[in-house]
């Protein structure tokens, strides 16, 4: 699986831990993603969330399987931004339940974290259960998401 991951000055920090715990992870064989960070390399002020959610979800859209993780200060900016674009579906990873039934129910492929409201720990949690998900292929929810396809296509 390939994970694209960004985030605005106000989850910068964030960013950097989640991505050192992720490739340690990898390099220890627990788990088998392939994370890509997107931006920025440096944390400036000036950053401001459209711009990452841009070079994420351009990347996440360019295969089935790819997913995202971009963090702001409460991840709300992040969401709505990424939510403009078609094909992504992105979700607020509040907490581990979010986290999971996000994967199983709605079948996201773009988790937001909040850089300035969750510890280190419990975002790691959080993007641990989010990736470790799958979709639940449930008839219900794969008609609610066809239902959501139909809303973005007809949008003007």
């Amino acid at each position: 699986m390939k994970v694209y991951i960004g985030a605005d000055h106000a989850g910068f920090d964030l960013k950097q831990k989640l991505i050192k715990y992720f490739e340690d992870q990898k390099v220890s064989g627990i788990l088998e993603i392939e994370l890509e960070d997107v931006g920025p390399a440096k944390m400036d002020p000036k950053d401001d969330y459209p711009d990452i959610v841009e070079k994420v979800v351009k990347k996440v859209r360019r295969g089935k399987t790819n997913r995202g993780v971009l963090i702001c200060g409460n991840a709300v900016g992040v969401s709505m931004a990424a939510n403009k674009y078609k094909g992504v579906r992105a979700g607020i990873g509040y907490n581990t339940y979010s986290a999971k039934s996000m994967r199983e129910d709605d079948d996201t492929n773009v988790l937001c974290l909040a850089g300035r409201v969750l510890s280190q720990e419990y975002a790691r949690a959080i993007m641990r259960i989010w990736l470790e998900t799958a979709f639940s292929e449930e008839k219900r929810h794969k008609r609610r998401l066809e239902k959501i396809a139909a809303l973005e296509a007809n949008m003007e």
